[in-house]
């Protein structure tokens, strides 16, 4: 499963957005920096993973599912539209931000919105359900960016927005009632998801000792 860290590496334009049955097809001008493209390789458009399937040297082109498009912000974007893109992290990279999939929890929009290029503060109104994998100080990926939860409430969150991630992002040009990709933390999904397992089950322990022992943490 390709992983990406939430460190945008460059805001992109997008080409061309056309519609194709049920599907899309999105084509984004693009020159990475360090080598070209490859075929079918993942790269996190808006924080949503998408699959290289044609490529020249201004861009590369994706089709977009119709389920992708009903979830994501994707479903928005038109020729001009710009977008947040980071390609997925190779094996040894350094993680900048923190671990992100590429699979879009749902959507939010933005309640508060209060950046310059000093920084500033951006609220977000989503579902409770995506509230629920949130904790104050945790990691959220929005739009693609890797963020660190300042405020939760009942029906929203928010987010401290540094000068260099309003520069390098196309937080710069979001307002207020503008619709973002959110991403819960991955990793606390999966602590989230043993808990509740752990809750249901009839075999649980109480944590002593001679558990500790049984289980080899001791002598």
């Amino acid at each position: 499963m390709p992983l990406f860290t939430g460190i945008i590496e460059s805001v992109c334009k997008v080409k061309d957005f056309r519609r194709v049955g049920e599907n899309a097809e999105i084509t984004i001008s693009y020159k990475p920096a360090d080598k070209g493209f490859e075929i079918g390789e993942s790269i996190a458009v808006d924080g949503v993973c998408l699959t290289v399937k044609s490529f020249s040297h201004e861009g590369f082109s994706a089709d977009i599912s119709p389920e992708t498009l009903s979830l994501t912000t994707l479903s928005e974007k038109r020729t001009g539209s710009w977008v947040n893109i980071e390609r997925a992290l190779a094996f040894g990279g350094r993680i900048g931000g923190h671990f992100v999939s590429g699979h879009i929890d749902g959507k939010g929009f933005i309640k508060f919105y209060d950046l310059t290029a000093n920084g500033g503060i951006i609220k977000i109104e989503t579902d409770k359900k995506l509230l629920n994998e949130m904790v104050k100080k945790g990691s959220v990926a929005v739009d693609g960016i890797s963020l660190t939860i300042a405020e939760l409430d009942e029906n929203s969150f928010s987010v401290a927005v540094i000068p260099h991630t309003f520069e390098n992002t196309i937080l710069q040009y979001k307002g207020i009632g503008e619709a973002v990709n959110i991403e819960t933390d991955m990793l606390g999904k999966y602590v989230r998801r043993a808990i509740a397992e752990y809750k249901l089950s009839d075999k649980r322990d109480t944590i002593s000792f001679e558990l500790l022992k049984n289980a080899g943490f001791t002598d």
